[in-house]
C-alpha cells in the first residue's frame, strides 16, 4: 500500500495589506504593475499555521485582476 501525503485542511481569510488598498505595486517576477486590491491568507485549520499569502492586483484604470505571492509585491515607487 502506497503512502500518500495529504495536505492538511486549510481556511482562507482576508490578510493584512502591506500597503493601502489602491497603492500602485509591481510584481517583481513578471514586472506587471497594478493597484493592490487585497490579500488572502491560507492557514491550517488545526494550529492556525500560515501556509501562504496571496496578493490581488488590478491594472490601473480597470481590467482583469491577477494574483501573485505577496513576497513578489513591492511598491511601484520603491522600484524607481
Amino acid at each position: 500500500m502506497a503512502l500518500t501525503h495529504e495536505k492538511p485542511p486549510t481556511m482562507l481569510s482576508h490578510g493584512e495589506l502591506p500597503y493601502p488598498r489602491g497603492t500602485l505595486v509591481t510584481d517583481v517576477e513578471t514586472d506587471r504593475t497594478g493597484e493592490l486590491q487585497g490579500v488572502i491568507e491560507e492557514r491550517t485549520k488545526d494550529g492556525n499555521k500560515l501556509v501562504s499569502r496571496t496578493a490581488f492586483m488590478r491594472p490601473r484604470g480597470g481590467g482583469v485582476e491577477w494574483e501573485a505571492p505577496l513576497t513578489r509585491i513591492r511598491s511601484a515607487e520603491d522600484n524607481n
